[in-house]
């Protein structure tokens, strides 16, 4: 699996996320993220090979990295592009250059990776539902054009009618997560974890186990619901140790492999 994120002043990100994702199993993993933090990205997570790609004066990954993510994703399961990354119309850019030819990985787009919908609405439809959308109700906003209110408010339709526009699993994450998808009639529900959940970093980490379950094999849609089961899960865990605020999102990932066993069983 390839994971594409970070920027100078959000190292932390992709690196919770590309951690998540071999705690949910995944098998060789690879990052690609801005040049002048790759080093200690590649330190922190010794088990991935990390890629440098350039960069603007920003610190953003550059959209002319482009063509070196398309080479190395069309060779992998899963592909998670997002955590991490800052200035929105240039992971806007990047991200549609690398969706025309993605290959037949799973697509995962998270956070700034999002922002690709503002201007092209249907840049998903050729990928035959092999993305999955992680926003929660404000990213949701503003990649449908509505007020924030309105997602609010009825976020079970809001999922199920994005899911048809857009071709695609949308995991709209919130106190209650729906998960919905165009090519199944059943719209899911999760109503485990917490208050703690909402940490700074817990999406990264959401999104790094939807895509290593993803890496692994499970469709879209599986991996969507079981990966938020699993994120949610490892919270109510913590929060019985710990209380339900206070627990860091790193501090999700060492439980993600327990739940595991034991559903296994």
């Amino acid at each position: 699996m390839l994971v594409v994120g970070g920027a100078s002043e959000m190292p932390g990100a992709v690196i919770l996320a590309a951690t998540a994702a071999l705690r949910a199993g995944a098998g060789k993993l690879q990052i690609a993220t801005a040049r002048s933090i790759a080093q200690i990205v590649g330190a922190t997570v010794p088990e991935a090979r990390v890629f440098a790609l350039p960069e603007t004066k920003t610190g953003a990954i550059s959209a002319a990295a482009s063509e070196e993510i398309i080479e190395r994703a069309q060779r992998v399961q899963a592909v998670l592009i997002g955590p991490g990354m800052i200035d929105e119309k240039t992971v806007a850019r990047l991200t549609q250059k690398v969706l025309r030819e993605l290959g037949k990985a799973t697509l995962i787009l998270d956070a700034a990776a999002l922002s690709c919908f503002e201007d092209s609405p249907h840049c998903l439809h050729d990928l035959n539902a092999r993305a999955i959308l992680t926003p929660h109700a404000g990213e949701m906003a503003k990649m449908l054009g509505v007020d924030k209110e309105s997602v609010v408010g009825e976020p079970q339709l809001t999922a199920r009618r994005t899911a048809n526009d857009l071709r695609a699993v949308i995991t709209l994450k919130g106190a209650e997560t729906f998960i919905a998808s165009h090519n199944s009639s059943q719209t899911y529900c999760n109503r485990t974890g917490n208050v703690g959940l909402a940490t700074s970093g817990s999406g990264d980490t959401l999104s790094g186990i939807i895509t290593g379950l993803a890496a692994r094999g499970a469709a879209p849609l599986q991996a969507a619901v079981w990966g938020v089961y699993l994120h949610a899960r490892a919270g109510d865990l913590l929060a019985r140790r710990m209380g339900r605020l206070g627990f860091l999102a790193r501090e999700l990932l060492d439980e993600v492999p327990k739940i595991m066993s034991g559903l296994s069983k």
